[in-house]
């Protein structure tokens, strides 16, 4: 068996920092695609598109994740604009 208790960490440093910058990469891709989806959600439910930014107020540590919670929540209930202009009610489930 191999002992890796000793020895200079730079190897496993340098490899670790290679995995952490595609993690990285991939969620950062994953927050834009997020945002482009729900304004699309916001712009076709008749609210200004730039609301999805809103969720960018998730990365703050602690609290960030209250704000897209509490935000969903808010649209789940609010009167939608789109439907307000089609003469239209939500479907009741």
């Amino acid at each position: 068996m191999q002992d890796y208790s000793g020895g200079d960490p730079t190897a496993a440093i340098a490899a670790m920092s290679g995995l952490m910058g595609i993690f990285l990469l991939v969620g950062l891709a994953m927050l834009v695609l997020f945002i482009v989806f729900w304004w699309k959600i916001f712009s076709k439910a008749g609210y200004s598109g730039a609301l999805s930014l809103i969720f960018l107020a998730s990365i703050i540590p602690l609290i960030g994740w209250v704000v897209p919670i509490a935000l969903i929540g808010w649209f789940a209930f609010a009167e939608w604009p789109a439907l307000k202009n089609r003469g239209g009610t939500p479907p009741v489930s």
